[in-house]
Order: structure tokens, then C-alpha cells, then sequence
């Protein structure tokens, strides 16, 4: 506002010209105030820590569906030695189709526990099937068998890791908005603790599992 002189030589008040600028100057400022409040209530930490469980979540996603793709493969091949086990066979074959069916959701403790049971059933079938495989010679010495031996290894390795990668982002993100000041920032956004992704046996996690065929049996003279 300025102060201008009328005809009678009074003032009077007449609006400043650039009340625009001004309302754009208050805008900018209420907003650097705000993002300075946020980040100091541990706003954009909460942020980058819930984006840090997604991500991890989808590397697991993404390590038990490697191993899923290569049940079709190894399945083909151990039917190719020995068809008879077809119980055995049917048996990988349809936990592999149920852990295809579930739409798991990370937020939900229910869910999660839903997964990980089909996935653990998916595991002791696998393991049945590598038991069945001991009694096939000619099997354990095939290039593509030893070749699938390899992968499944190497994804059995990468779930336990991308496991453990997740379940310790979870914990950092539940520690995190359990602590002051960013709990009072969590409960007023909503931020709630996710559940984690637990094993019957939390050592299992620890280490690397070994997925062993067996080398091949020496040839019969």
C-alpha cells in the first residue's frame, strides 16, 4: 500500500500496483517455510525410506519369478529320464501354478504370509524333485540338467539376498517412524509400520542356501 495526496490535500490509500508480485512473493515464501518444516519433521526421510521398501519388494518379486521361469525347463528335462515320477513332477508343476496366482501385496501382513507360504511349498516340491533325481544317473550327467543346476543356484542365492535386503529396509522404515520427531509426521500422513516377510527359520536368511544335484555318478564298467 502507498499513501498518495487527494484534491483536498489529504492522503489517502490506494493499492500497491504490484499486488500480484506480492501475493506470488508471499506463495513462494509459505512454500520454502513449509518444505523447511518437512524436512526437519523427517518428512522426506519417511519418503525415501517407504520408496526404499518398494524397490526392495520388487527385487524380491523379481528373484522368485526367475526361479519360477525355470521350473518349465526343469520339469521337461527331468520327464525326459524319468517319466514315471510323475507324481513328483505334478507336484511342481502345481505349486508353481498357485504361487502364480497370488496377488501379494506387501502392505498386508495377511498377504505377505499368503506368498510365503505358497513360495515355501514351492521349495520343499523343488526339493522332492532333487531327491527323485539321485536315482537317475544318465539325468545328473545331462548338460541341460547341470546347466538348470547352475541357475537355480544362482536365483536360490539371489532370493536370499534380495530377501534380507528387504527385510532390513523394512526395519529401518519402522524404526524410523517410530522415533521423534518423525512418528508425529507419520501418524499425521498416515504412515503406518509394514509387516515383515518372516521364515519359519529366521537363520535361513542368514546364508546363502546350497543347491546341490550331485555330481554325476561314475560310469559302470
Amino acid at each position: 500500500m502507498i499513501r498518495q495526496n487527494d484534491p483536498a490535500g489529504r492522503f489517502a490509500w490506494a493499492s500497491f500496483p504490484l499486488r500480484g508480485g506480492w501475493g506470488r512473493f508471499m506463495q513462494v515464501l509459505f512454500a520454502a517455510v513449509a518444505v523447511a518444516v518437512l524436512s526437519g519433521c523427517g518428512y522426506n526421510n519417511i519418503q525415501s525410506a517407504d520408496e526404499g521398501t518398494k524397490q526392495s519388494w520388487a527385487e524380491v518379486v523379481n528373484q522368485y519369478q526367475r526361479r519360477a521361469d525355470l521350473i518349465p525347463n526343469l520339469v521337461n528335462t527331468v520327464k525326459g529320464y524319468a517319466q514315471q515320477e510323475k507324481d513328483v513332477l505334478t507336484q511342481v508343476t502345481e505349486a508353481r501354478s498357485r504361487v502364480g496366482q497370488i496377488q501379494v501385496n506387501p502392505g498386508d501382513a495377511g498377504s505377505l504370509k499368503q506368498f510365503e507360504a505358497a513360495q515355501s511349498q514351492m521349495g520343499s516340491a523343488l526339493s522332492r524333485l532333487l531327491v527323485v533325481t539321485e536315482n537317475y544317473p544318465q539325468l545328473k550327467s545331462d548338460q541341460n540338467f547341470r546347466e538348470l543346476q547352475a541357475e537355480l543356484a544362482g536365483t536360490e542365492n539371489r532370493i536370499t539376498v534380495a530377501r534380507k535386503r528387504f527385510i532390513d529396509t523394512v526395519s529401518a522404515y519402522n524404526v524410523m517412524i517410530r522415533q521423534f520427531p518423525a512418528n508425529l509426521t507419520a501418524m499425521a500422513f498416515g504412515y503406518d509400520a509394514k509387516p515383515q516377510f518372516t521364515v519359519e527359520n529366521e537363520q535361513a536368511i542368514a546364508r546363502p542356501p546350497t543347491v546341490d544335484f550331485g555330481s554325476p555318478a561314475p560310469a559302470t564298467k
